[in-house]
Parts: C-alpha cells; sequence; structure tokens
C-alpha cells in the first residue's frame, strides 16, 4: 500500500459475509451479531485462503446482545430474531440481515444538518433519525464518545488474533453512503437534483463523523482505512455530480487521517469508475479498490497503472462473477497472471476480486488466487 517493490504479489479480496456464513460452521446469525464468531471467521478464512489481509466490514456487538432477544425462529434459509426493544431481523443463511422496526425513512425536509453526525447502517437496529445505536438514546455528543465503548471490539479483536500476521484493513461508510442510506436510494438521487446545497449541508455534517471515526480506527491499530463509497459509481451518478457530492466530502476524510497518521486511506467503488479515478487521486486516496472490469465495470487497469500508478497503489480488476463464481481454476490463473503481469511489476498492485467474493464461490477457485501469487514480477512469468 505504500507502493513498495514486495516480494511477491500480495492476495487480500473481500470476502461477503454471506461467505463467512457458509463456511463458519456456526449459526449463520451469529456471524452477523456475535463479534467472537465474526472475526474468528475472519482470521481462519484468511489463513485458510492464505491471504494477506483482512477487512473488517461489521462493527462490534454490545456484550449482552443475546439478552436483547425475545426469539430466534429458524425457517428454511433463513433465521428470524424478535428483539425485545422492539422489531425483528432478518437472517438470511448466505447474505446481510435485514432489520425491520419502527424507522421510517425522513423525506429531505425533515432533515436536520444539525442532527446528522454518522450512520451505521450495520448496527442491531440500522438506521433511525436521529440515529440511535442498537436499542440505545440518540447521542447528545458528536465526537469520539458518540461511539458506544464496544464499536470497535470486532477491529481490536481481530488485531489481537492476526495483527503483525495479517494486514487489517478497517471500514467506514462515506458520506455518500450514508445520505443515501438515510433518505433511500431513489429519494436520494432526488434530493440531488431537488435541493444540492441542503444535500452538500448534510453530507459536509457526516463527513465530520466519518473522519472522526476513521481517526479512532487507525489509533485503534488498523494497518488501512477503507472508505465504502460503492454507489458512487457512474450507475447512479454522473462525474460532475460525484465532482460536487462525493469528492469534497471524501477528501475532507482523507486529508484528516493524512494530517494525524500516515495509516493509508483507500476506496472502494463499484461499477463503471474509470471516469473518476482521477477524481479519487484528487482527494487524496492512498488507493483504488474494485475497478470492475468489462463487463460489471470499465476500467482498464493498465491504464490506471499507466496513468496513476505514480500516486496510488491498485486492488481489484478480477471479475468476482464471471470468473472467480462461474470459472473454473485454469480461467482464474489465467486472468490473475495477467493481471500481475499488468499491474504487478514495480510493486503498489495487490491482486483481489474486483468487488466483493459471493457466498458460493468455489474455494479452489479463491485458492488459486495465492498460488498464482508467489513470484516476483521481476522474475518473468508464473508457473
Amino acid at each position: 500500500m505504500h507502493r513498495e517493490q514486495a516480494d511477491r504479489v500480495p492476495v487480500f479480496c473481500q470476502l461477503s459475509i454471506g461467505h463467512y456464513m457458509l463456511g463458519s460452521g456456526e449459526p449463520p446469525y451469529r456471524i452477523w451479531f456475535s463479534t467472537d464468531d465474526f472475526t474468528n471467521a475472519l482470521v481462519r478464512t484468511a489463513l485458510d485462503y492464505r491471504f494477506d489481509g483482512i477487512l473488517v466490514n461489521l462493527p462490534g456487538r454490545p456484550a449482552g446482545w443475546e439478552d436483547l432477544i425475545a426469539s430466534v425462529d429458524k425457517r428454511k434459509g433463513e433465521t428470524i430474531i424478535t428483539w425485545k426493544g422492539g422489531g425483528q431481523t432478518v437472517c438470511p443463511d448466505a447474505d446481510n440481515a435485514q432489520y425491520y422496526g419502527p424507522f421510517k425513512r425522513p423525506g429531505l425536509d425533515q432533515v436536520d444538518p444539525a442532527l446528522l453526525y454518522y450512520l451505521e447502517p450495520h448496527c442491531i437496529t440500522e438506521l433511525s433519525y436521529p440515529f440511535a445505536f442498537d436499542f440505545m438514546p440518540p447521542s447528545t455528543e458528536f465526537n469520539s464518545r458518540f461511539f458506544p465503548d464496544y464499536y470497535l471490539d470486532s477491529l481490536k479483536l481481530t488485531l489481537g488474533k492476526a495483527g503483525g500476521e495479517l494486514h487489517v484493513s478497517s471500514e467506514v461508510f462515506s458520506p455518500f453512503t450514508q445520505f443515501m442510506e438515510l433518505l433511500g436510494y431513489s429519494d436520494g438521487l432526488i434530493a440531488l437534483l431537488d435541493d444540492p446545497e441542503k444535500c452538500e449541508r448534510i453530507l459536509g455534517s457526516l463527513a465530520c463523523g466519518t473522519a472522526d471515526l476513521a481517526l479512532m480506527q487507525s489509533e485503534a491499530g488498523a494497518d488501512a482505512v477503507l472508505v465504502s463509497s460503492a454507489f458512487a459509481g457512474g450507475g447512479f451518478i454522473s462525474a460532475d455530480q460525484y465532482r460536487r457530492f462525493v469528492l469534497p466530502f471524501e477528501k475532507f476524510v482523507v486529508d484528516r487521517i493524512h494530517q494525524k497518521t500516515r495509516v493509508p486511506i483507500y476506496v472502494h467503488t463499484c461499477g463503471s469508475i474509470a471516469d473518476r479515478i482521477g477524481l479519487m487521486v484528487e482527494a487524496g486516496y492512498d488507493g483504488v479498490d474494485t475497478m470492475d472490469p468489462p463487463p460489471l465495470g470499465n476500467v482498464d487497469i493498465a491504464e490506471v497503472k499507466r496513468n496513476y500508478g505514480d500516486r496510488i497503489f491498485l486492488k481489484g480488476n478480477l471479475d468476482p462473477v464471471n470468473v472467480l463464481l462461474n470459472g473454473t481454476p485454469g480461467m482464474v490463473r489465467e486472468e490473475a497472471t495477467e493481471l500481475i503481469r499488468t499491474a504487478g511489476a514495480g510493486g503498489g498492485y495487490i491482486l483481489s476480486t474486483a468487488c466483493s467474493v459471493s457466498p458460493a464461490t468455489p474455494a479452489r477457485n479463491i485458492a488459486v488466487l495465492s498460488e498464482t501469487s508467489i513470484w516476483n514480477p521481476y522474475d518473468g512469468m508464473p508457473s
């Protein structure tokens, strides 16, 4: 991530939560709610696949989370959890859980930017407005005390289990992602057109909490911070909208990190992003994740390496659907070899799928990645 020449091209894929659920041996809902079971799955899976890194992409849970449950009902393909505090969570056996409670998304006119700081879509009760964690009352402190004591437990526990042996990245949601989650994606996109100035004020408030959380994670020992900005790609907003509604607020977060620490900060944006990689570089990111190739996106990694390889590290570009999920081990090896040849020489490339590895991806296909990476790009082609 510091663009130095390594002894080999590192391998570090983001696995879907469903992939951990299928392979953990635990009831799937426990991967979503149990900090210990989740972090055990992170570390064990990374070691099994011989990855060089782990992304911690769920927050810590309150120690007594099981005491908050009224009932657990297993149905075909899912588990239904009913909470004493109200609402239910539907937990598929191989996908993210979804909480159903009393929250109704506010309209843009109902949102006061002064009441926003950070929104965590993956807490037990997901979103509320004003926002509150896990059946707790809304916090009135917009600083590090906003986050519950247990919030960083997933990161800290993973560092305790694998830190020093494996790279550990933390994750924050970008201001734009939080904005879209709060209003809903259709209404959020319309809001950008209806009242762009108010949207900017909302995004500015959310950028403050995002930056503070990223700093907290880096201070807790994260080796890097990933900004999850998945829906800022070309399938949702134009490059001009990206420049207005994404760039300045993510740059604020990046600048705060760079002012306080040398921990790398990188961005995850899905889909067609070829026209905005330059804007990501302008934001000051140390690296870019995903870089979906056709047909999932439109990124030519050779062009990105040529234009920006001296300023950012590159991670991804392997098709997670047509190659890793549906392809053969031979196809995976061929594509991985080509990526190493194209982007690996000189350092600054991490072999990875463009987006997350789907739950049903064959383990053998994933294992091929680490097998293929064990060569020095200066020594010629891998065997």
